[in-house]
This record gives structure tokens, sequence and C-alpha cells, in this order.
């Protein structure tokens, strides 16, 4: 009865281990998690188009230095570790648009370099809450035999959600997507969960 009851454990215990291991998006959505992440930045980018009262610049909301910690390929754990990323995020909207300009840094100690920038917007809820879509192009260095993302430009889709703090300061999470968007023979694409503290830089 006792050996049965512990190689009982044992199988428990390799299921709970081979499900923790799986990636959370694929896990809950399937092949469908990116997919699905790039998509909802999309919609998010045309409602607020069509709705810029949502996306109203508070007032004293300033450019900011972000600093950001996360994980990544957290989702399908080919080559998953630590991503380090900084980032400059203008208070100038782009061309008199809702959009403002970003460049960004990030690193993974498992060889994966990006350097790059793009746009983004700030949708408010209320004084508080912030919701920040996000899209640009990088310059990708890096790669190993776990994992390669097939070529030089890498596109980055995020979601972020921030909490803005009265200082104008914002602590956020995001999700985000690299894609080579199929320049490349192969396009594996990752997922990377950050942490991110936004710095301002100055008060208006």
């Amino acid at each position: 009865m006792g050996v049965q009851m512990k190689t009982q454990d044992l199988q428990i215990n390799q299921f709970m281990l081979k499900n923790l291991s799986m990636g959370f998006c694929d896990r809950i959505l399937g092949v469908w998690c990116a997919p699905i992440l790039v998509g909802s930045i999309l919609v998010a980018f045309i409602i607020f188009s069509f709705n810029p009262a949502l996306s109203q610049e508070k007032k004293g909301d300033p450019s900011f230095v972000a600093v950001g910690a996360g994980s990544f390929d957290f989702n399908r754990k080919k080559d998953d570790g630590l991503e380090l990323r900084i980032e400059y995020r203008s208070g100038q909207k782009f061309m008199d648009t809702i959009f403002k300009p970003f460049g960004a840094v990030g690193y993974s100690p498992n060889d994966h370099t990006f350097f790059g920038g793009g746009l983004l917007v700030d949708m408010f809820f209320g004084r508080r809450y912030v919701l920040t879509p996000s899209f640009g192009p990088h310059i990708y260095s890096g790669g190993n035999s776990k994992l390669d993302l097939g070529h030089k430009l890498q596109f980055r889709s995020q979601l972020e959600f921030s909490y803005r703090l009265d200082d104008r300061a914002r602590l956020g999470v995001a999700v985000s997507h690299y894609s080579n968007a199929g320049l490349g023979s192969k396009n594996p694409g990752t997922e990377s969960l950050i942490v991110y503290y936004n710095h301002p830089l100055k008060l208006k």
C-alpha cells in the first residue's frame, strides 16, 4: 500500500511539473496566444484613434525613462530566462497625433539583445490607470541552439497596464511579443513578461 501511494504521489508530482513547465499563454490560449496579443494591440490602436478623448494626456504627464525586468520567453520556454530593459518614452506627440515615440534596449543573458523604437499611445481609465499599447521595429542580435528568432529585424508588440502615482511615475506590467513577421526562413517568435517602473523626467 505504501509503495503504491508513493508511486501515485510521484505520478502526480510529475504531472504538475509537466503542466507548470508548459507555456502560460499556451495553456490558456494555445497557438492563438501571439495572434491574440498582437490583434488586441491593433484593435486598441484603432479604437482609440477614433476616440481620442480616451487618450487625452493627463495634466503633468512628462517624458519617462522606463526600466524593466522580467521573464524572457516565458510562454513557450525554449530559452526562458531574465530580460532587462531600459526605454525612453517621449512626452511629445508624433506629428500631432495621439501617438508618442519611444526608444528601447532589451537584453537577456541567454544571448538575446534588442535595439529599437516605435510608437505608443497612453489610454487613461480615470486618474490612476493607464493602458499603453506599443509597436515598433527592433534590431536583433544573438540567438543560440535553443532559440534563434530567425532574422536581424524583429517587431515588438506590447500591451502594458500601469498604475499612476502622485508624482506621475508609473508602476506597470507588460506582455510583449517579438516576431520577424515572416522575413526569415523561420519565425519562432517569443513572448516576454516585464515589470516596469516609469520615472518622470520633468513635470510640465
